[in-house]
Formats: C-alpha cells, structure tokens, sequence
C-alpha cells in the first residue's frame, strides 16, 4: 500500500531546489571552483587564520576604592622648608676636602631626610601646590592683586610646600659622595644614576631628594594633597638635573651645540615625567647670583638668559626663589624697587621666596605678589638651630653621626649640639 505523502515533505523539496539552482547560478564566485584555465593565475593572500584565545583566568577584583575624605577649611599658617640635594655617601663628602664645610652646612644626608620626612608625616604635614595657596584677582580699581585660598584639607592635616634648590649636580659635587643624574628607567618612573665610593655605576630611586620623596607618597599616600610634591628650584648655569643643557657662550662650536641638543633631548622626558606626578617648577636664577647687590641691567640679563634656557625645558613659572636668600632691590618685603616690577610685571611672576626662621609671607599691596621666607632644613639647622623645627621633627632623632667632628681643614670648630 502506498503511503501519502505529508505536505511538508514537498515543501523540503521546493527549498532545496531553489538552493541548488542559486548556487549554480553563482558558480563564478565559488571559492573552490576550479579556475578558468584561459585566465592567468592570480595571487591569492592566504586566510587569516584566527586562533582562539587561550583562557584567561579571572584575577581577583581590585578592592573598592576608599571612601572620599571629608574635608574641612584651613586658614592657618602654610609652612614652607627648604632642602638641597641629598648626600648619598657621607664617607665621600666627610672627607675632610676643601668642600667639607659647605656640604655640612648646607645639605642633609639620605638618612637624616628620611627620618625627617617621616617624622613630618608622623606630625600631620599634608604636601600642598604654593600655587595653590594664593590666587590672583582684580579688585575694585580694575588692578591686579593677590589673595590668600582657604585650603580644604582632611582634618587634622596640616599644609607644608617644600622646595628644593640647585637639582643640577654641579660639576663640583662630581665624586663628592653624591648621584650625577636623574634619569627615566624602563619603567616609566625617574631614576638616578651615579657611582658609589668602590667606583660601581648604581641606578637607584633610595638616593636623590625626588625619588625618595616619590617613592615615599606612594607608600603614604595621605602625604600628599592632591598629589602634590615638591617645587624645584633651577639654576641654569650648568643645567639641570645633571644635564650640560646650557649654552656655553666660551665653545661655540657645532660640536658643542650638538652635545648641547642632546643634553636638552635627554633632560625633557624627565621634566615632563615631574610635570606628571606632581612637581612643579621656579627659578633660582640663572646664575646664582646675590640679587641685593646687582645692578637692574645684570638682574634684568640674568633673567632673560633663565627664560629662554631654563624656562623653554620647563615651562613657565610664578615662582621666584631667591639664591643666597638675597631679596631684589636690597630688600623688597616692604618697599616695590625696578627689579622686583621688572619681575613682576613684564616677566609675570607673583612668587618671591626668600630664607628665614619662620614661614613668613606677606602680599603686597601695591603690586600683584607674595613675599615670603622659607626655613632651611640643612646641616646647620640640625646641629644648631633645633628649636627652631621641633614642630616638624626632632633633630636630636634624626642627626647622622657620620658628619664630622672637630675642626674643619681652615681649623674651625665644628658645632655638636648632641653628643651620644
């Protein structure tokens, strides 16, 4: 007996048909079908050949970030210190040479600057931008001037801005128990470079006043408001940050000019990784010079000089630290001589540091600026002036017993506060 068959089976049939008929009609775009032989051969690109990817597993989920902290309006007092490069190896430094007595004086070493930076943070210092402690407005009379910001702060902190002067290791500080150069290692972050007591090349970040700061923001992270760092001071004498990116009116040679370009082309990924992660910049002038006693015509030719060597690397700054702590015009907190409006109103600048024992700053009245003085922290301040910073650490604590005693090599006497 014959079956009957179903209507969907011919409704399958109708399809396949129809499915047989398109792909004959489309035979000239088979990619199997065999070639023309009347036509020549063509290049074929082979296939991409996409591999899966292998399995991944899953890593564990970073943590929430930590909830935002309440902030509260500060109106106090903004400390400001100062220090210099940092000696790594006091045996080099100590060594009773001509140079003895200055690096006593004037700089801390790596372990006294750690302890201190530790003991600010102990103390509730909080790092703020001095760019953000101040602002400038128009008042009333259509004129310029400047005005103190109520920083919002975490509570209990307490804002400090330190700078750092002379970041260019002068030629004579080389062998003298201190780093050579920042550099960018192939991570990304600023290194430096140098050569120990036994004559090794060591790369380090534990050795030189930016990176130990650096590394210790990333490890105390409510250090830093903001992300700030530090302000770094620049002469142009010799460069900056280890780098000869000065022109040398002496060697106009093509050689020179190119050891010059390329001095310049090493020292820009370094400032502008400095730019990134929180440090910002002033000048110290060009040449080191005592700005009480110079004439306008030197003060004005030293300035130039900063802008177009210094302040082309850098970029532009308000922030003027004074060298030696010499004020223009022979004292300018009260009275508004040519050089500070030289500054001042052609340049720009609206910040003029100077040295003293307290965190002073005044705003002028009559132009668009701060005068201020920023405290030392050096090795005469810790040997002779403890009183004096007890709020930010206690020098007894942090004092290296490395520097020297006795008399230097003219016969003076140096200063022990402390004996153990």
């Amino acid at each position: 007996m014959r079956m009957k068959k179903h209507p969907v089976f011919y409704i399958a049939m109708v399809v396949c048909l129809l499915i047989v008929v398109s792909l004959a009609s489309c035979g000239g775009d088979d990619p199997i079908a065999d070639p023309d032989p009347s036509s020549p051969p063509e290049s074929v690109t082979p296939p991409t050949i996409s591999t899966p990817p292998p399995s991944i597993t899953p890593s564990t989920p970073p943590p929430p970030p930590p909830p935002p902290v309440e902030l509260f309006p500060y109106d106090g007092v903004v400390e400001h210190i100062f220090f210099h490069e940092v000696i790594a190896w006091p045996e080099l430094a100590f060594n009773g040479n001509a140079m003895e007595r200055g690096y006593d004086t004037n700089m801390v070493t790596v372990s006294e600057y750690i302890a201190i930076l530790e003991s600010l943070y102990r103390n509730n210092f909080i790092l703020v931008n001095l760019n953000d402690v101040w602002s400038e407005f128009t008042n009333e009379q259509g004129q310029q001037r400047m005005r103190r910001n109520t920083l919002m702060l975490p509570e209990g902190k307490k804002p400090l801005v330190i700078s750092f002067d002379d970041l260019s290791f002068y030629e004579y500080m080389t062998g003298d128990g201190f780093m050579e150069k920042y550099i960018i290692g192939d991570d990304g972050d600023i290194w430096a470079i140098g050569t120990d007591p036994n004559g090794n090349t060591v790369i380090s970040q534990d050795l030189t006043v930016i990176t130990i700061l650096d590394k210790f923001v990333k490890e105390n992270p409510g250090f830093s408001h903001e992300g700030a760092k530090g302000c770094i001071a620049f002469t142009g004498y010799e460069g900056i940050l280890g780098y000869r990116t000065q022109f040398d009116r002496t060697n106009d040679t093509q050689e020179a000019r190119l050891h010059r370009r390329q001095e310049i082309a090493r020292a820009r990924p370094i400032v502008q990784r400095l730019h990134d992660t929180g440090w910002y910049f002033a000048t110290h002038s060009y040449g080191h010079i005592w700005l009480d006693s110079s004439s306008l015509d030197r003060v004005q030719t030293d300035a130039l000089r900063w802008k177009d060597e210094v302040a082309s690397l850098v970029g532009e700054t308000r922030i003027f630290i004074y060298p030696y702590g010499s004020r223009l015009d022979n004292g300018d907190v009260w009275d508004t001589g040519p050089a500070l409006r030289f500054y001042n109103n052609e340049l720009g600048f609206r910040y003029f540091a100077s040295v003293g024992r307290e965190s002073f700053s005044r705003i002028k009245p009559d132009i668009s600026a701060v005068m201020m003085d920023r405290m030392p922290v050096d090795g005469l301040a810790l040997r002779s002036r403890r009183e004096l910073f007890l709020r930010f650490y206690d020098a007894a604590e942090v004092f290296d017993h490395s520097r020297p005693t006795g008399n230097d090599s003219a016969g003076r006497p140096y200063e022990i506060a402390w004996q153990t």
